[in-house]
């Protein structure tokens, strides 16, 4: 499992960083919470974590390995 704190706030924001993520996760493989203080993407896959992280920052977020 990764979890990654992100610069998300709304839902529009999940929608941007699920364009990038679903180019190689499926929706079920990964969660966003916006209800945490650290706007918790989870991801349930084996991928590179880097990769996720990369993928949010595409769409235009800060994103940090929790």
């Amino acid at each position: 499992m990764i979890q990654v704190k992100t610069s998300a706030k709304c839902a529009g924001c999940v929608a941007k960083i699920g364009e990038q993520l679903n180019q190689f996760l499926t929706p079920d493989q990964w969660s966003l919470d916006l209800s945490t203080p650290d706007k918790l993407l989870t991801v349930n896959a084996d991928v590179p974590a880097e990769r996720v992280v990369d993928a949010v920052r595409a769409a235009g977020f800060k994103a940090e390995l929790r």
